[in-house]
């Protein structure tokens, strides 16, 4: 080859080259960004859009009009009280309750957290932002530091933490976290697409918002929770943890109407400040190039059923919560289909570009959302501590309570709020008997609990007293404990 030739050759390389970087560079511009909005103590029936009339939700209710909205999404469970953080590893790692790394029947999630902080994955579990950074997406994180996925947290390119935890602090929570997210997006380059993970601690308690959130709701035209009881009719495992004691026993009407006006402030206090974030997209220009998600990390209850707080597996108590995720090429719709929050990792990945994790365990809802699959699984099992155990399907629901010895038999098509236990005989206004459906059910809990890796047993050889007493003095104003 002569030099001309020479010459000629290294400029088509070059070229080559230069044109290479510019279509890679283009193919991370065209990539959607994602933004991850993750509430704490979210209940699934608290966006107006999604049928509560007595909610502020403006900005919530026009993302589930312009996404699709999963009805079925859930937490796991939880083998320790504060749901939240198996909730958000799970999310974090993609991993199943039991299957967590470090985790099992006794759950020393707490432990893998403080060992892995500095520790890189292991075989058996990856992290969400390192799989998308590898990916050459911008990762940023805002959000408490406590109950959370510590080694994943500290894995976001841009990782802010506000804790939060006075009233005051937390009165401010929601806008002090947008305007964090703000800035990020007006002072960032546009070279790479971004996911932006945004995990206020609101609406947990301490629940209070400024007053002109707070003086939208009066807490005596809020209606009970359909499944309102002064008491929980029996001792379900975890009667007397923290989140129990914010309101004394019995639960009054009044007292639950006055949690339940707090909450909504919280509530509608965060709609308006993620209606900024939406309107910050907006004016940059990156609304309709970003997917929009929007969950909490579990649920509440409120007075449903007589508990207050999320150690529990009814449908509106600990695990239920909304799911609604809007965007480019997302169509507006609803989907049943059973949906755990650890599907987020592979569905953040598919919906970004971003080659999914041999090790997820959780399923891409992007089939779903296409039009493709109607659902990813036949039913939901959930679990908390050793004590209750669940499962449901399209219709039926039995939860179990080994170290009480009891069972419950909703049917879910005619009892949604889970008021008429089936399989308690003086419960039944009608003659049918219900032993077969219990049986049925009880053998498909037994199924997931192996699938799942859960040892813990559905019977015990000395169950304790199923009845149970408010402790002495309890009538009295609530006391205020560790956060959970």
């Amino acid at each position: 080859m002569n030099r001309r030739e020479l010459l000629a050759a290294a400029g088509l390389g070059a070229a080559s080259a230069t044109l290479s970087r510019l279509a890679a560079a283009e193919e991370r511009r065209s990539r959607p960004n994602v933004l991850f909005i993750l509430a704490d103590d979210f209940r699934a029936d608290c966006i107006g859009a999604l049928g509560n009339p007595h909610i502020k939700t403006p900005n919530l209710d026009a993302l589930v009009q312009r996404g699709v909205v999963f009805s079925r999404a859930y937490c796991m469970g939880a083998m320790i009280g504060a749901v939240c953080l198996p909730s958000r590893t799970m999310i974090q790692t993609g991993r199943s309750l039991f299957r967590l790394p470090g985790s099992n029947a006794r759950a020393p999630l707490p432990r893998f957290l403080e060992e892995m902080k500095d520790k890189q994955e292991g075989k058996d579990w990856v992290l969400l932002p390192r799989v998308l950074s590898a990916s050459a997406i911008e990762t940023f994180h805002i959000g408490k530091s406590g109950n959370e996925c510590i080694p994943a947290i500290q894995s976001y390119e841009h990782n802010i933490v506000c804790d939060d935890r006075s009233e005051d602090e937390r009165r401010e929570s929601s806008q002090r976290h947008a305007d964090q997210v703000i800035e990020f997006l007006r002072g960032r380059k546009r070279e790479r697409p971004f996911f932006i993970y945004m995990a206020p601690p609101v609406p947990h308690d301490p629940r209070v918002a400024p007053k002109e959130f707070m003086d939208l709701y009066d807490p005596e035209k809020i209606p009970l929770p359909p499944a309102y009881l002064p008491q929980h009719p029996f001792d379900n495992g975890e009667m007397t943890v923290r989140d129990e004691q914010l309101a004394p026993w019995p639960r009054t009407p009044a007292i639950v109407r006055r949690h339940l006006a707090d909450y909504y402030a919280c509530v509608t206090c965060l709609d308006h400040h993620i209606g900024r974030i939406l309107e910050c997209l907006n004016d940059l220009g990156q609304l309709d190039n970003t997917v929009v998600i929007f969950s909490g990390d579990n649920g509440l209850s409120i007075g449903d059923h007589g508990l207050m707080g999320k150690q529990n597996l009814y449908e509106f108590g600990g695990m239920h919560v909304p799911l609604v995720i809007a965007g480019p090429d997302i169509p507006h719709g609803k989907s049943d289909a059973f949906v755990y929050l650890f599907d987020l990792f592979p569905t953040i990945c598919e919906l970004a570009g971003v080659e999914i994790p041999t090790l997820v365990e959780g399923k891409s809802l992007a089939p779903v959302i296409r039009g493709e699959k109607k659902n990813v699984r036949d039913c939901i099992f959930t679990a908390y501590r050793t004590c209750q155990r669940a499962v449901r399907t399209d219709r039926w629901k039995i939860i179990r309570y080994p170290e009480v010895d009891r069972t419950q038999l909703f049917d879910l098509q005619n009892d949604p709020h889970e008021r008429k236990n089936l399989s308690d005989v003086s419960d039944r206004s009608d003659p049918s008997d219900y032993a077969q459906k219990v049986k049925e059910l009880t053998g498909l809990l037994e199924k997931m609990q192996k699938e799942f890796a859960d040892t813990a047993p559905l019977t015990v050889s000395s169950p304790k007293p199923a009845a149970w007493t408010a402790p002495e003095g309890s009538d009295k104003p609530a006391r205020k404990g560790k956060k959970q």
